[in-house]
């Protein structure tokens, strides 16, 4: 399915640079992904987000419904604020994470990614007519979960008759002067003065929007921008005619995920779920996971995990030097012995410098410390040659990469 931005794109990038992804034809790249990259570290990039899931619950109860339903606090969450958390099923299996957004009282607005939304959405539903399990054991909230009243809508369907949000993000160091030149001085003081995870609601060029200082890149200025999705393609264009003379480039999901593995965030089904059932805490995210809170779906399951988990997700640099093959998603990681203590999760080309994410051994994951990478077997020549084709955690092998443990995020 085309974004509604799509004839955007074409006109910038042309077919043959857009790919499936979420469900939607999306911009691999337009220029390249080191430029794009480049620009977001340097000046800013405009990224089309309109494929992420955005969601309205409202109604009286929506606080005390979302609170049981995320792992962050959201009762305490002030106007004009949000937050970062997890949705997840009573065993502790993370079905995404989510930005909480307080919009009014009993008004919130929840951005889920694009391949879980439907997933969620019936998640939500089924909790509150009482046909998911709520919690493993004997608790009130069984009962009164379902008893709340919260109305979830789509804000992206076409049939709403008002208040249709989509998402852009526009990220790195020039967004403020770009949206400056698109608003009166004080709607660029306003938004200069956001606070991380703060928003305000706006005219740009003339355009509703509710901006946000949150981002994927680990761009310390950055901001996403909710808009009826029928005045997507016009704002678009009126950020990148504003932000050209401030070298901002329109970026897709190759400089989007290298951004994002260069900072250290996850992404789900790699750093967070995927086959090793990642949790936040092994992710890096604990601190978004109020044990301590009334309740939570997933709550006890999330306790013992906090106990007892001995792996995590740890961020290693590794040379990017001409002739050196780019490591790959299962390429294990190394310690100074030759034992595997894990393996790659993501990977990409960040500058000068390949930068990995990795599920390891959290006695290996200690900033500084030397890790090695071994190649897996790209072909079935290699394989005959020798090379492995996957390695078990323990299993000892001479390293053909040298990296070291980076700290865990990074900001830009």
């Amino acid at each position: 399915m085309p974004s509604v931005l799509y004839d955007e794109h074409v006109k910038l990038a042309g077919k043959s640079h857009m790919a499936a992804f979420a469900g939607y034809l999306m911009p691999l790249w337009y220029s390249s992904i080191a430029e794009e990259h480049r620009a977001v570290r340097q000046h800013a990039g405009l990224f089309d987000c309109t494929h992420m899931g955005v969601l309205e619950v409202s109604g009286p109860d929506a606080g005390s419904f979302l609170d049981a339903v995320s792992t962050n606090r959201v009762q305490d969450l002030k106007l004009g604020r949000a937050k970062y958390g997890y949705i997840l099923d009573a065993a502790g299996n993370v079905l995404d994470d989510i930005i909480v957004y307080r919009r009014g009282e009993t008004n919130f607005m929840v951005v889920v990614n694009a391949a879980n939304e439907s997933k969620i959405r019936s998640y939500l539903h089924e909790l509150q007519q009482g046909r998911a399990v709520v919690d493993t054991q004997s608790s009130p909230w069984i009962a009164k979960l379902p008893k709340l009243k919260a109305t979830i809508r789509d804000m992206r369907d076409p049939s709403r008759p008002s208040d249709r949000r989509a998402d852009l993000a526009l990220q790195g160091p020039a967004s403020f002067d770009t949206l400056g030149k698109l608003t009166d001085a004080s709607g660029a003081k306003r938004i200069c003065e956001l606070k991380s995870f703060a928003f305000v609601q706006e005219k740009l060029g003339g355009i509703d929007c509710l901006i946000c200082r949150t981002g994927y890149t680990g761009s310390n200025v950055g901001v996403e921008l909710f808009v009826d999705p029928q005045q997507a393609p016009r704002l678009w264009n009126l950020i990148l005619e504003a932000g050209r003379p401030l070298g901002v480039l329109p970026c897709g999901l190759g400089s989007r995920d290298s951004l994002r593995i260069e900072a250290g965030l996850p992404l789900y089904g790699h750093e967070l779920d995927g086959k090793f059932n990642i949790s936040p805490f092994e992710a890096g995210y604990g601190w978004a996971v109020k044990l301590d809170k009334e309740f939570f779906i997933g709550q006890a399951a999330m306790r013992r995990v906090a106990e007892t988990y001995d792996m995590e997700v740890a961020r290693i640099e590794l040379s990017a030097a001409r002739g050196v093959r780019p490591i790959r998603q299962d390429d294990p990681l190394l310690d100074e012995q030759g034992e595997c203590v894990g393996w790659v999760l993501s990977a990409a080309k960040a500058e000068d410098k390949q930068v990995a994410l990795a599920y390891i051994d959290r006695k290996a994951a200690v900033e500084g410390k030397n890790l090695g990478v071994y190649y897996l077997a790209r072909s079935d020549s290699q394989v005959e040659q020798g090379r492995k084709q996957a390695v078990q955690k323990g299993q000892k092998l001479e390293a053909d990469l040298a990296g070291t443990v980076a700290s865990r995020f990074a900001k830009f």
